[in-house]
């Protein structure tokens, strides 16, 4: 019984690969995407919508949107459950649709819950860390995003710009490191919550190069997302959380759990 125990809070083996895998990923993902598009476009529809509200309430209270939309991405993940069971149906030659995602969501694995929940109190915490060093650190105060671009992002005087990058870089990488592959994993396996965070900073250990050239990319699709006032999000998301799943398949040896 301890034996057992033991081993569901072991983290599993993991691959080393090659970096150049992850454009595999992304290739692989849209090849999904493609084959279940009318899941990938809904899914890229809420997330979307969901940005462009928070773009629609907070334009005029930047402080609060410049937080929002980076804790957006970092909730996002748990968003994406349903196209990582497509995924791996697609992969099993199954019938695939909205009744596979439905399966997930009805499913309220206490699991995926509880990880979703982490997520959003991350996400929460950044919001409130973003607006306090914007509304503290620059006067007169930031409220749209022009302000921002101007008196931050281009201030004559370097240093805040950076801080609040550096910190909400501090913030982001180890919300990545635990869920690069913890998220599908969940999903795949009868594994616990600490036992997928820690197989997930261990394929982040092990394939340091890779997955920094890996997260490099998530986060550019995603400011290119945002940058077209999230419809570019409608496309990027789907495809993003479909290569994922890839990710995870080529990092985590597959065994008996």
């Amino acid at each position: 019984m301890s034996d057992k125990r033991a081993s569901f809070h072991r983290p599993l083996r993991v691959r080393k690969v090659h970096s150049w895998r992850t454009f595999l990923w992304l290739s692989r993902g849209f090849s999904d995407f493609l084959n279940a598009p009318l899941v990938g476009l809904l899914h890229g529809l809420v997330m979307g919508v969901f940005g462009g509200l928070m773009l629609y309430v907070a334009w005029d209270r930047f402080w609060v949107l410049a937080g929002a939309l980076s804790g957006f991405l970092l909730v996002a993940p748990i968003l994406s459950t349903g196209l990582y069971a497509v995924s791996r149906g697609l992969l099993k030659g199954e019938d695939v649709g909205l009744h596979t995602v439905w399966q997930v969501w009805s499913s309220l694995d206490g699991r995926l819950v509880r990880f979703g929940l982490l997520l959003t109190a991350l996400g929460t915490g950044w919001v409130i860390t973003s607006a306090a060093l914007i509304t503290l650190g620059v006067k007169p105060a930031v409220t749209t995003p022009q302000d921002f671009l101007m008196r931050v992002v281009l201030a004559p005087d370097p240093g805040f710009f950076e801080l609040w990058l550096v910190m909400g870089g501090l913030m982001a990488a180890p919300v990545f490191a635990s869920s690069v592959v913890a998220l599908p994993l969940l999903l795949d396996r009868k594994v616990g919550v600490g036992q997928a965070v820690l197989t997930s900073w261990r394929a982040v250990v092990a394939n340091p190069v890779c997955m920094s050239l890996w997260g490099a990319i998530v986060m550019s699709l995603c400011l290119l997302g945002l940058g077209t006032l999230m419809f570019g999000l409608i496309l990027v998301m789907p495809i993003l959380g479909h290569a994922t799943w890839h990710a995870y398949r080529d990092l985590v040896v597959r065994e008996t759990v």
